[in-house]
């Protein structure tokens, strides 16, 4: 009755059969559901790849990603804050000496491959350094959950997906959830072994020439004792003279 079809229509819909659902019958759906922004995009996405041709790629291409040195040098003038690049297949691209600093355990591992999916699902050093695992495990599938939609047909997100789908308990369970959601702001906690705990917002920036890759900073409240223990990584950052706290 909220959407204006018939029970007939919506019960196909339900089914997963959107092909030839218009956009107002999805717009008024995602009211009648109360969905959020990330939802309502997930449903059009789904709509979309469910029409009758194949969904045309939306995104950059999934080969090796080449950081322009302009981008470099740009990550590199920001000194006060770590910042970083990734992909949609949670691949680490690029950062400045801080942001390295920041997520060297992530980066030192070898089996992860810069990966922060593979990190946080198959490494158990990660359940250390992220304080709110549960919390940031539930947002990086919804994330993946997100692309996935917005993209079917990429290979590399969906081999990555079927990797940890395999290998790990944790992360298929939250797959099977259906979460979705926008990844763009909030509060990181992190327990790095060389400074201890940070407590850090969050900014996430796309790059419209590569639509494929997201830049986030990270910032500390003046003053407080986070920002004097990102002066100290920086430092540590700067000397390549890692430290280690009790």
């Amino acid at each position: 009755m909220l959407t204006g079809v018939s029970v007939e229509y919506y019960a196909r819909m339900e089914r997963g059969d959107l092909a030839g659902v218009s956009l107002e019958v999805l717009d008024a759906l995602g009211r009648a559901l109360r969905l959020d922004d990330a939802e309502k995009d997930h449903l059009a996405d789904l709509a979309r790849a469910a029409g009758p041709t194949p969904p045309r790629r939306r995104h950059g291409s999934p080969s090796v990603p080449t950081v322009r040195p302009e981008l470099q040098h740009f990550l590199d003038a920001v000194t006060g804050a770590p910042m970083w690049v990734r992909d949609r297949r949670m691949d680490f691209v690029a950062a400045n000496p801080l942001g390295r600093a920041l997520y060297a355990p992530m980066l030192d591992d070898p089996a992860n491959q810069g990966n922060t999916a593979r990190f946080t699902f198959l490494n158990p050093a990660s359940r250390i350094f992220f304080p709110d695992w549960e919390a940031n495990a539930d947002d990086l599938v919804a994330t993946m959950r997100t692309y996935a939609g917005q993209n079917p047909l990429d290979k590399p997100l969906t081999d990555l997906i079927g990797e940890l789908v395999t290998r790990s308990d944790t992360f298929r369970y939250r797959w099977a959830r259906h979460d979705v959601r926008h990844h763009r702001a909030g509060l990181k906690r992190i327990h790095h072994p060389a400074v201890g705990d940070l407590e850090l917002s969050y900014q996430a920036m796309e790059f419209p020439a590569n639509p494929d890759w997201f830049m986030f900073a990270y910032t500390a409240v003046p003053g407080s004792p986070t920002a004097e223990r990102l002066l100290l990584l920086g430092s540590l950052a700067a000397t390549e003279q890692p430290a280690k706290v009790n």
